[in-house]
């Protein structure tokens, strides 16, 4: 099989942090690596209204405005979902998870246990968790992925980085071609017969 060739119905959707946008570094070198493997892609622009306006990302409850623009946003067709955030996106997408049915969650730097986010304690629908967060973060401590992931059992690569994780890319690339080839594999993988209904 070709890699660049559309197998599969899974569908990889992106958040975007606080201050980024929906282009931003990450999630366009993310965006090519699931596109190489064939995979359905799609972003969400939090930071202006359908008419063109600007949100204020400042906003009491900005997180959680977010989260309900997230799960009343159309998705293409697709049999199976992950949803990749960075920083509040990773936040937006975890509380997501629940309500849309995710599959799996790709994290970069979470902004979970912070003050103002109305979900103190956000669970994961999926156990299929890969967490990334560099360790000199002074935004989000990286304490604050170990505790999550400790407690949600999770995947956890602690890197050398910043919060914005953008020198960290040539490292970020491979784990998430890795998390997508390995959903990839066991979602193309036979059900044993036992199983079957």
């Amino acid at each position: 099989m070709n890699e660049a060739t559309p197998s599969n119905n899974l569908l990889v959707v992106f958040s975007h942090g606080k201050e980024s946008g929906p282009l931003g570094n990450k999630i366009r070198a993310l965006m090519r690596v699931a596109e190489r493997l064939g995979v359905q892609t799609l972003s969400v622009n939090y930071r202006e209204h359908p008419a063109g306006t600007m949100h204020d990302q400042d906003a009491p409850g900005e997180a959680e405005r977010r989260i309900a623009q997230l799960c009343a946003t159309p998705l293409p067709a697709h049999h199976q979902l992950i949803l990749v955030g960075s920083s509040m996106g990773g936040y937006v997408s975890t509380v997501a998870s629940l309500p849309m049915q995710a599959h799996g969650l790709f994290l970069l730097a979470p902004a979970f246990y912070l003050p103002g986010y109305a979900v103190r304690e956000p669970t994961p629908n999926t156990p299929l968790v890969h967490i990334v967060h560099g360790w000199v973060d002074d935004v989000v401590p990286a304490q604050h992925s170990i505790r999550f992931a400790q407690q949600h059992r999770c995947d956890l690569h602690l890197i050398d980085g910043d919060h914005r994780l953008n020198d960290a890319l040539p490292k970020i690339e491979p784990l998430f071609e890795l998390f997508l080839k390995q959903f990839l594999s066991e979602c193309n993988s036979p059900t044993p017969t036992s199983d079957r209904q």
